[in-house]
């Protein structure tokens, strides 16, 4: 008898620790810190949670929003050789000024190695185009009232951009019209989360207390379930006092016969002039598509003095 009590006490804990360990929201199974079970415990609603991280788009919204305001920049964007040297380099500080909905961008200073630009001035590199077309302003470019500007150049050319840009810049989200890769990266699809480690934990970023929403690759899959990772890991802080972005890090690799990538990058968000901004974006990347050489860069941007 005293051993079924025991046992009786012992399963009962076991159960109860279980269920305040781990939440489940659409078939996905989250792990939870003890922090965060407390929070639980005394109103946090995981099940909401998750749906505003599913739902959020203010992440890509928050590039968008430099269209919005003034500011200076400082970039600094390396182009790597198969043996790690520096092959181009462009490093400069630039000056974002607005006029109503109109913006134009100043060059303060410029340092350029290498082959950084052609001859006739254009990027010789994809992922400086990149760059180029996200953070540099050529002439005056006018905006609506939610910073989305008048497409100006169409073609397929255009829309691989836009579909690259919605891969690296919104994480976790399917990227339409993208073969092989755009389903895979939509972790909250049941095809695609059983192949991931989920987790809401407790820590501070930037002295900013946060809640943690992570999803990781299950360090155990098999090799045909590798071969659908796209997202290694995704992890994004969130401000308990109003779930605002204020972080994320997260890590893209894929590798097929035709291409493969490998891409880590880290944001760091601000709130200016009521608007969620980014602050500080870290790439390190390496890409090979066909017909063009394997492309290894590193950038660093840091966005300050904000102006309207």
């Amino acid at each position: 008898m005293r051993k079924l009590w025991i046992y009786t006490i012992t399963l009962f804990v076991f159960q109860h620790t279980y269920a305040q360990d781990t939440a489940r929201y659409k078939g996905m199974t989250i792990n939870l810190d003890e922090v965060t079970v407390e929070a639980k415990r005394i109103g946090f609603d995981v099940n909401s949670f998750i749906k505003r991280v599913e739902d959020d788009t203010t992440f890509y919204r928050a590039f968008k929003n430099l269209r919005l305001l003034g500011y200076t920049a400082d970039n600094d964007i390396r182009i790597y050789d198969k043996h790690d040297g520096i092959q181009a380099s462009l490093k400069s500080q630039t000056l974002q000024t607005m006029q109503g909905r109109c913006r134009s961008m100043k060059v303060l200073s410029q340092d350029v190695t290498g082959d950084f630009f052609d001859k006739k001035g254009q990027y010789n590199y994809y992922t400086a185009e990149l760059y180029g077309n996200l953070f540099f302003t050529q002439g005056t470019v006018c905006v609506d009232a939610s910073g989305e500007e008048p497409e100006r150049s169409k073609g397929s050319m255009a829309r691989h951009k836009n579909q690259l840009k919605q891969l690296i810049f919104n994480p976790g989200k399917p990227v339409r019209g993208v073969p092989i890769v755009g389903g895979k990266v939509a972790i909250f699809d049941p095809e695609v989360m059983r192949l991931y480690d989920f987790s809401i934990t407790s820590e501070s970023y930037n002295d900013v207390p946060c809640y943690v929403f992570s999803a990781r690759a299950k360090p155990n899959l098999n090799m045909f379930d590798r071969g659908d990772v796209v997202i290694n890991e995704l992890i994004t802080y969130f401000n308990k006092d109003n779930f605002e972005i204020v972080g994320r890090i997260y890590s893209l690799s894929y590798k097929t016969m035709l291409f493969d990538f490998n891409v880590k990058m880290n944001v760091q968000m601000t709130k200016q002039q009521g608007l969620l901004i980014p602050a500080l974006v870290t790439y390190d990347g390496t890409w090979d598509v066909p017909f063009k050489k394997r492309e290894t860069a590193r950038f660093i941007a840091k966005f300050h003095s904000f102006t309207e």
